[in-house]
């Protein structure tokens, strides 16, 4: 993946305030030429720079209000298989191989506390998975963002 540079940056806070702009108000927006920013939006999406769409949607709209974070311990000899397993539950939103206690810290998304509950025994269930320690999120204090560090790298420019 290619780094951003500071007109990327740019391209994107403006595609960050009004995500329904077309390249042309973009262009006009940025003082940029129309096939510039199309070319750099292009390269951008091909080189995986732009995740899907789907990451905006909240889990509370689709029903999942609770959040919660597991720690998974798992059998050193069964970590792909184990992987493959843990990325089949849709309530598995965003999962990562992590240092220390654990192995994988998992953000999961449910219900109520028995769909917690529910999830948490079917990862217990998963072959190499020895055991999980679970945290209830009370409350999104940061929520997820890029906007500060696109800032940071347009400034950069500048």
């Amino acid at each position: 993946m290619t780094p951003l540079d500071a007109t990327d940056a740019r391209i994107l806070s403006a595609l960050d305030d009004d995500p329904a702009a077309t390249a042309l108000a973009l262009s006009r927006t940025l003082g940029l030429a129309r096939n510039t920013v199309h070319a750099r939006l292009r390269r951008l999406e091909s080189g995986g720079a732009l995740g899907p769409v789907s990451r905006r949607i909240r889990p509370s709209a689709l029903g999942y209000p609770l959040v919660a974070f597991i720690e998974i311990a798992i059998s050193q000899g069964t970590l792909r298989e184990a992987y493959g397993a843990l990325g089949d539950i849709p309530e598995i939103v965003e999962m990562h191989a992590t240092t220390g206690a654990a192995d994988l810290l998992a953000k999961v998304v449910a219900r109520d506390t028995a769909d917690l509950h529910r999830i948490t025994t079917l990862l217990l269930e998963i072959e190499g998975v020895q055991r999980t320690s679970t945290a209830v999120s009370l409350d999104e204090v940061v929520p997820p963002r890029m906007a500060p560090l696109l800032a940071r790298r347009a400034e950069e420019a500048g």
